[in-house]
Formats: C-alpha cells, sequence, structure tokens
C-alpha cells in the first residue's frame, strides 16, 4: 500500500479535482491519496466526484481556510 498526497492549496476549480483524479488512475488498488487544498467548492466536489466512482473517502479535516480529504482505492 502506497500513500499518495496532492497539494493543490492556492488552486482553484477545477485543478484540485483534475489533481485528484490523476493521482487516483496512478494509484493502486488499496492506495490512500491526500489531497490538500483550499478552494471552498473543491471540498464539496471531490467527495461527491469520488464516492461516484465508488472510491472510500476515510476522512475530511479542515483547519481554518485549508481542507484535507483522504481516499482510498
Amino acid at each position: 500500500m502506497t500513500d499518495i498526497e496532492i497539494d493543490t492549496r492556492g488552486e482553484t476549480c477545477p485543478v484540485p479535482l483534475v489533481e485528484c483524479r490523476k493521482a487516483l488512475k496512478k494509484a493502486s488498488e488499496g492506495d490512500e491519496v491526500t489531497i490538500l487544498g483550499t478552494h471552498p467548492a473543491s471540498k464539496k466536489e471531490i467527495p461527491m466526484a469520488c464516492k461516484a466512482l465508488g472510491l472510500e473517502i476515510i476522512g475530511v479535516e479542515e483547519k481554518d481556510e485549508e481542507w484535507k480529504i483522504k481516499i482510498r482505492r
């Protein structure tokens, strides 16, 4: 199992979602992908897109303006 971290802080939509999808394509079954960001809309869009693909959202954390989403492939 591999952990992949993508930092999209400061980027606006659709960059965080696009980078998340790229990382998930490279990830193997069981790998965890963590997306760091600041764009409010992406914080909602990424979990919705992942659920639609049947992926597991491990957690969503927020601190001030930043958020972190953990996904298991």
